[in-house]
């Protein structure tokens, strides 16, 4: 006996195991956002009144959006930037000293392309970590891939990499990197063979990427820091002649803010 019922509704059977097949090799190609805003359009029953063109401009769309997300959520995790930040929220009514027209050479992330440096010095409490991730953060969606590293434990990670024989592994990492952050260089006691590891990093990456360093000594006290007047004079060299410099004063934002320095937040801006 002929099925009556499955006869009627053959077309939507084809149609369905069609849409499935399709569905299952846009998957197997990779086209995760094309599945996605397909099955979407399978549910908009107005759908219909686009033409196959426009239908397929919106696939494509939605394909490259879903691929250009994915590949800026990889760059951020791979820099892994200590806070998340943004240029867009960055704060110009503090008197810090900070000017709108410096962050706005910075926006396009040109520089980094260029290979130039930036210098962002100034107080604990300054803003500093927050502009270099904002910057950061503003390269990865620019499509640069781009290092983090609190200087401390850029230092002790060198070390480590000379102990287990990955220093070359780790240089190269360095190296390559369009944009390398060092936060708040300083900070911490560092033996003087360190900074000839980090004149070593600024040698290779020099016309090749851009370095970002943040410290709460002005550039000029550098030398002290680093206390081997050769290797500063190099470090200096490497960084200083084609570098933005922003140099921030004030009070700390925290203290602007009403929050205890010992309790800090990563939303100072």
């Amino acid at each position: 006996m002929v099925n009556l019922s499955r006869i009627a509704n053959l077309p939507l059977i084809i149609k369905t195991m069609l849409s499935t097949q399709t569905l299952e090799k846009l998957s197997a190609l990779r086209l995760d956002g094309m599945v996605q805003a397909l099955e979407e359009q399978r549910r908009q029953p107005d759908i219909t009144g686009l033409d196959f063109e426009a239908r397929l401009g919106l696939l494509v769309e939605r394909q490259w959006s879903w691929k250009e997300n994915r590949s800026l959520s990889r760059r951020l995790k791979l820099a892994q930037l200590k806070i998340s930040a943004s240029l867009e929220d960055v704060d110009y009514r503090h008197p810090r000293g900070l000017k709108r027209d410096q962050i706005e050479q910075l926006r396009a992330s040109r520089w980094i392309a260029e290979h130039r440096n930036c210098l962002i010095t100034g107080p604990t409490g300054a803003g500093k970590t927050y502009l270099a991730c904002a910057l950061g953060h503003a390269a990865c969606r620019d499509g640069q891939r781009t290092v983090y590293y609190y200087a401390p434990k850029l230092f002790r990670a060198l070390q480590a990499a000379q102990a287990d024989g990955s220093f070359l592994p780790l240089l190269k990492k360095l190296t390559r990197a369009p944009l390398l952050i060092i936060d708040e260089l300083g900070i911490a006691n560092v033996v003087r063979k360190q900074y000839r590891d980090l004149l070593e990093i600024l040698g290779d990456r020099q016309g090749q990427g851009a370095t970002l360093i943040t410290s709460q000594f002005p550039v000029h006290q550098w030398h002290e820091i680093i206390a081997d007047a050769t290797v500063a004079d190099a470090i200096l060299d490497r960084l200083v002649h084609n570098a933005y410099r922003i140099e921030l004063k004030g009070e700390s934002l925290r203290k602007h803010n009403g929050v205890s320095s010992s309790n800090p937040t990563p939303s100072d801006q």
